[in-house]
């Protein structure tokens, strides 16, 4: 499989990104991240070639954690901006929507820029909380701005739905991704968004696609206890719309079949079935830990058949997936809304 996708600007970046949002205060429920060993894993993952970096201003700690893994390389005396690619989201604080201004913009970008010791933004990715709130348009054309000033080298978008990427795509901004909740619980994205997204050149980064670590052997034959992580919350919530527990203990055995046939994980198997869907370009696979670097180098090692394709495609066609488009629920039920945190700039 692909290991590397190249846009028509000459910028490129794994199908497998290192996904940081574990790393963040807000994630971990149950003790300390040890940044250490998470800075070993990404000099491992960067010297096998996995060097595409994601984050998000509003991920507390991980700017400053990829900041100090860019000072590491440069000590060694051989490090070039282009050595790895890091990708950041900007993403106001839902009470702030409405006072979003250039100079607000400017300073979050800056503010990046310095935490993460880096010269320019490979790729920033636009979220607002509130379709409803006036300024999505004035501020996705002040980040193009920024972009025209070298601050940014790409534009993408971040838990848009097909009408507010139409959107930005008409008013002229040149969006080459938009990052989407995707799962085979979660498979909103299908509904729409994924087709519109590959005919106008827009890859979709799916997250998500592990479900907090649902979809692994460890939860294989295993009664629902509690959540060890945020994410886990949200994505239970997922699963309870979907495939629920029941039908969760059906899948992992045959994802278990599939992965033993390749001597791969269920987590290898699982996220290149999405990355082999059209019009998704990666997926963010979380590296809190070195001990995870040898099972995501394994996910681009082996080729799924289609025969096994359409098992895992039949399996969960028999069961729901979440209602509307991608993260509607998140933005309008109350319930979703919950286990969100919408003000966290810090």
């Amino acid at each position: 499989m692909q290991q590397k996708i190249r846009l028509a600007n000459g910028y490129t970046f794994n199908r497998v990104i290192n996904g940081c949002w574990q790393l963040s205060a807000e994630h971990n429920l149950q003790g300390k991240t040890d940044v250490d060993d998470a800075l070993q894993g990404f000099h491992e993952l960067v010297e096998h070639g996995f060097t595409t970096f994601d984050c998000a201003d509003i991920y507390t700690g991980v700017e400053e954690i990829i900041g100090r893994f860019v000072n590491e390389l440069k000590a060694t005396g051989h490090y070039q901006e282009e050595d790895i690619q890091v990708h950041t989201k900007f993403v106001p604080d839902k009470s702030m929507l409405s006072k979003v201004d250039r100079k607000y913009v400017e300073r979050i970008i800056d503010r990046s820029l310095q935490r993460m010791h880096r010269e320019a933004i490979d790729l920033v990715q636009f979220h607002w909380w509130d379709f409803n709130v006036a300024g999505m348009m004035d501020t996705a054309f002040e980040l193009a701005r920024l972009q025209k000033k070298g601050k940014i080298r790409n534009i993408g978008m971040c838990n848009m739905d097909t009408e507010r990427l139409k959107q930005m795509v008409d008013a002229g901004i040149n969006v080459v991704s938009n990052q989407a909740q995707y799962s085979l619980f979660d498979r909103r994205p299908e509904r729409s968004l994924l087709k519109y997204s590959a005919a106008h050149n827009i890859y979709t980064f799916a997250y998500g696609t592990l479900a907090g670590g649902f979809l692994s052997e460890k939860y294989l034959g295993k009664e629902y206890d509690r959540p060890e992580t945020r994410s886990q919350v949200k994505y239970m919530q997922i699963i309870e719309d979907s495939l629920g527990w029941d039908g969760l203990q059906k899948l992992l055995p045959l994802l278990k079949e599939i992965a033993a046939t390749h001597q791969v994980s269920i987590a290898n198997v699982v996220t290149q079935y999405i990355l082999n869907q059209p019009g998704v370009g990666a997926v963010m696979i979380g590296t809190r830990s070195s001990r995870h670097v040898a099972d995501n180098l394994r996910t681009l090692e082996f080729e799924l058949s289609a025969d096994e394709m359409q098992a895992i495609r039949e399996f969960i066609a028999q069961y729901p997936t979440p209602a509307g488009e991608c993260y509607e629920l998140e933005r309008t039920s109350p319930r979703y809304q919950g286990i969100i945190l919408t003000d966290l700039d810090h």
